[in-house]
C-alpha cells in the first residue's frame, strides 16, 4: 500500500491554504463590488442625468447575469475544472469592474454590470463548493469565514467610494478595486490544481431528484429564503426606518452597523457549528434575530435602534452559511447544485421581500413594514424546530441520505 511522504503532505497543506486564501480574497472583493453599488447610484443620477425610474434597474442588472451563471455552474459541476472556472470567473470579474469605470453612459454601465454579474456568478458558484471538498470536515467553520470575509468587503466597498469622491472622481474607486483583482488572478493562474478527497459528481436527473427531494435541502431552501428576504428588507429600507428615529448624521451610518455586525457574527457561527450543531445553532442565532427584531422595531428609539440593529445583524449573519452547511453535509457530492440552488433562493428573498414592504410601507407606513420582518423571522424558527425535531442532527440526516444510495 502507498504512502503519502512527508513532503507530499506538507505540499498539500500548503496548498490547500493557498486555494483557501484566493477564495477568501475573490469573495471579499465581489462582496466591495457588490455594496459600491448603492454608494454610487446618486453619482450617476448626477453624472449621466439619469431619471429615478432607470436607477431601479442597477440591482436587477446585477441579479440576472449572476443568477443564469450561477444555476448554470451547478449544472456542470463535475464536468469541468474548478481552476479554470475560478479563473475565468475571477479575471473577468475584475475586467468588468475596470470597464464599470471606463463607461460613457448609464446604459453601458448596465451592460458591463449584467456581464459583472456573469462573471461573478461564475466564481461564485465555483468557490465554496471548493472550499467544501478542501474542507470536508468543517464545512460549518469555513462557510462561515467564507462569508465573513463577504462582510468585510461589503462594509469596506461604501468607504472606497467615498474616499474617490472625496478626490472628487468616482471612477477612482473602480480602477482601484479592479486593480486589486490582478494579484488574485496571478495566483490562481500559477497554483496548481487543487488537491481534494472527491469532487462533485455530474449531475444526472437522478442526481437532480435526490437533491429536491433531500430534507435537509428543502430546509436550507426555506430558512435561508426566509432569512434573505430579511436581510432584503433591511438593506432596502432600514435607511428610511432609522430617518426621523436616530440622529440625521447617524441615518447612513445604520446600514453600516449591520454589515459590520455581520464579520463577528459569521466569525461567531463559523466556530460554534461544529460544536453545537448546525439546527441548534440556526434556531439560537433566529431567537437572537427574533429578539433583537421586536427591541429594534416595536420598543426601541434614538440610539437604542443602533443597538438592537446591531443585535439583528450578529444573529442574521451566521444563518446562510450555517443552512448551507447543514444540507450539503447531506449530498457533499453535490455542493456545487446545493451551492446554486442557495444563491438562487437567497436572490428571490433578497428580491422579493423589500418588493412586498414597498406596497405596505406605501400604504401603511415603513413602522408597520419593518414590524412585518418578524414574521419570516418567525417561520425560520419554526422550519429550524420542526427540522431539528423530525430530522436530528445533520449526522443523522447524513446516514438517511447515504442509505437510499447518495
Amino acid at each position: 500500500m502507498e504512502t503519502a511522504t512527508d513532503g507530499e503532505t506538507t505540499r498539500e497543506f500548503d496548498g490547500r491554504r493557498w486555494w483557501t486564501l484566493a477564495v477568501f480574497a475573490f469573495v471579499a472583493l465581489e462582496g466591495a463590488t457588490l455594496q459600491m453599488q448603492g454608494a454610487i447610484i446618486p453619482v450617476l443620477r448626477t453624472t449621466f442625468g439619469t431619471a429615478q425610474w432607470q436607477l431601479g434597474l442597477v440591482s436587477p442588472a446585477g441579479t440576472l447575469g449572476f443568477l443564469v451563471c450561477v444555476a448554470a455552474v451547478g449544472a456542470v459541476a463535475g464536468r469541468l475544472e474548478t481552476r479554470k472556472l475560478l479563473l475565468v470567473g475571477v479575471a473577468g470579474t475584475g475586467c468588468s469592474v475596470l470597464l464599470m469605470g471606463l463607461v460613457p453612459s448609464f446604459g453601458a454601465f448596465l451592460v458591463v454590470l449584467l456581464v459583472r454579474g456573469a462573471f461573478a456568478g461564475i466564481g461564485r458558484g465555483s468557490d465554496r463548493p471548493l472550499l467544501s471538498h478542501l474542507y470536508p470536515r468543517r464545512r460549518g467553520q469555513l462557510f462561515g469565514y467564507y462569508d465573513m470575509m463577504w462582510a468585510v468587503g461589503a462594509t469596506l466597498g461604501p468607504l472606497v467610494v467615498t474616499v474617490a469622491l472625496w478626490m472628487e472622481n468616482w471612477r477612482l474607486a473602480y480602477y482601484a478595486l479592479a486593480a486589486s483583482f490582478l494579484p488574485l488572478v496571478a495566483l490562481i493562474w500559477f497554483l496548481p490544481s487543487p488537491s481534494v478527497e472527491s469532487g462533485d459528481d455530474p449531475l444526472t436527473l437522478a442526481g437532480v431528484r435526490r437533491i429536491v427531494q433531500n430534507p435537509a435541502v428543502m430546509v436550507m431552501a426555506a430558512g435561508i429564503l426566509f432569512s434573505t428576504g430579511v436581510e432584503g428588507g433591511l438593506f432596502t429600507w432600514l435607511t428610511t426606518y432609522a430617518d426621523g428615529r436616530v440622529p440625521a448624521s447617524l441615518v447612513t451610518v445604520s446600514l453600516s452597523i449591520l454589515l459590520v455586525a455581520y464579520i463577528p457574527g459569521r466569525f461567531a457561527a463559523g466556530s460554534l457549528s461544529e460544536r453545537f450543531g448546525y439546527l441548534p445553532l440556526v434556531f439560537g442565532l433566529g431567537s437572537l434575530c427574533l429578539v433583537g427584531a421586536v427591541y429594534t422595531f416595536v420598543f426601541a428609539s434614538g440610539l437604542g435602534v443602533l443597538v438592537g440593529v446591531f443585535c439583528i445583524g450578529v444573529g442574521l449573519s451566521g444563518l446562510y452559511p450555517t443552512l448551507l452547511a447543514y444540507a450539503t453535509e447531506s449530498a457533499p457530492t453535490h455542493s456545487a447544485p446545493i451551492n446554486a440552488l442557495a444563491l438562487v433562493v437567497s436572490s428571490c428573498g433578497i428580491a422579493g421581500v423589500p418588493t412586498l414592504m414597498g406596497f405596505v410601507i406605501e400604504r401603511s407606513g415603513v413602522a408597520v413594514a419593518m414590524r412585518l420582518l418578524l414574521v419570516p423571522i418567525v417561520g425560520l424558527l419554526v422550519v429550524a424546530l420542526v427540522a431539528w425535531a423530525r430530522l436530528g442532527t445533520v449526522v443523522d440526516t447524513t446516514r438517511t441520505v447515504d442509505s437510499t444510495g447518495d
